[in-house]
């Protein structure tokens, strides 16, 4: 499973060489903070007169603090999931004891009466098993979305972090506008509002004297309380 924009965040965190890209034989001296982007003194007298800019260092020390506050609410963002997929993980467990204990009460109920009432037996375990199935490729899909999130948010903290720890300050300003981006993009999608809500599931038997039914198995799709 690939994360969402990998290869966008590893063009992101390339470490650029710190000369000009229209004057090749001039060091990068300032960043144009009306186009984003560094620049060399040439640039700065000629296409860049007229804007505002700052030195390198400058604009970076600015751009830092913000890529720690975007890593600090990722990696909040990462703890949040990693509760909410244990939580998700042991909603599933217990959905799947709930399921036995109903098949249990099924089959021991079924054992009371004469064979006539075989087919129905059949016929409600085979719904508790298509019940089950779909809610398996619920919690299923929840949790690859939300391994999906992790992995896009784990990796833009390493390559911030990479970033940070290794990169020139002209390293970081070329890139910070995009990973500022980045981090609000993968905030933005807010895959927490995605939950597992396994159904309920109950059985109600009836009395073994009436042979018409052996009973009637219920589910409902509603949230639990609680959750």
């Amino acid at each position: 499973m690939k994360p969402l924009g990998a290869e966008v965040e590893q063009e992101l965190i390339q470490l650029r060489g710190s000369s000009c890209d229209k004057h090749k034989e001039e060091q990068v001296k300032l960043y144009c903070l009306d186009c984003n982007e560094n620049i060399c003194l040439m640039c700065s007298a000629v296409k860049h007169r007229n804007h505002n800019s700052v030195e390198i260092p400058e604009a970076a020390d600015n751009f830092k603090s913000r890529i720690n506050d975007d890593d600090k609410t990722i990696l909040s963002a990462v703890d949040a999931l990693h509760g909410q997929t244990g939580e998700a993980k042991q909603d599933a467990v217990e959905f799947r004891n709930k399921v036995e204990n109903v098949r249990r009460l099924v089959l021991a109920t079924g054992d009371q009466i004469k064979s006539t009432a075989d087919k129905h037996i059949s016929d409600i375990l085979e719904e508790l098993v298509l019940v089950t199935t779909e809610s398996d490729k619920q919690e299923q899909s929840v949790l690859e979305a939300y391994q999906l999130a992790l992995v896009s948010m784990e990796s833009f903290q390493t390559y911030s972090r990479e970033l940070l720890d290794k990169g020139r300050p002209s390293d970081i300003t070329r890139a910070a506008c995009e990973l500022h981006d980045r981090a609000t993009e993968l905030l933005g999608n807010d895959v927490t509002a995605v939950k597992y809500h396994p159904p309920h599931v109950t059985f109600t038997p009836v009395d073994v004297t009436h042979l018409n039914l052996i009973g009637k198995l219920t589910t409902s799709t509603e949230n639990q309380p609680g959750t």
